[in-house]
């Protein structure tokens, strides 16, 4: 699977595991050069406390579009250490 912004591959793995309709990448698929920390923060009921990145390909920012769950609740533990994307990231086989 890639993950594709600014037609950019910004993430490939064919080791992704899919929640909810997303796919999470795991944390050494992603390309670390277009992402930056981002201060957003968001909870899931079942899978905790979101933190987000802000993607940045060629100049251009597209702001909290991947996020990732630095501790999971038990419920969730399939996607530690995972990575996942919306906000126009297209995912691609």
């Amino acid at each position: 699977m890639k993950a594709i912004w600014n037609n950019t591959v910004i993430a490939e793995s064919d080791d992704t595991v899919v929640v909810e309709n997303n796919h999470y990448f795991p944390g050494d698929a992603i390309k670390k050069e277009f992402f930056k920390d981002s201060s957003l923060k968001s909870v899931c009921p079942w899978k905790g406390e979101a933190s987000y990145y802000t993607l940045e390909v060629d100049g251009v920012e597209n702001k909290d579009a991947a996020w990732y769950y630095p501790e999971v609740s038990e419920l969730a533990k399939g996607i530690k250490g995972r990575v996942a994307f919306w906000k126009g990231v297209k995912i691609e086989e």
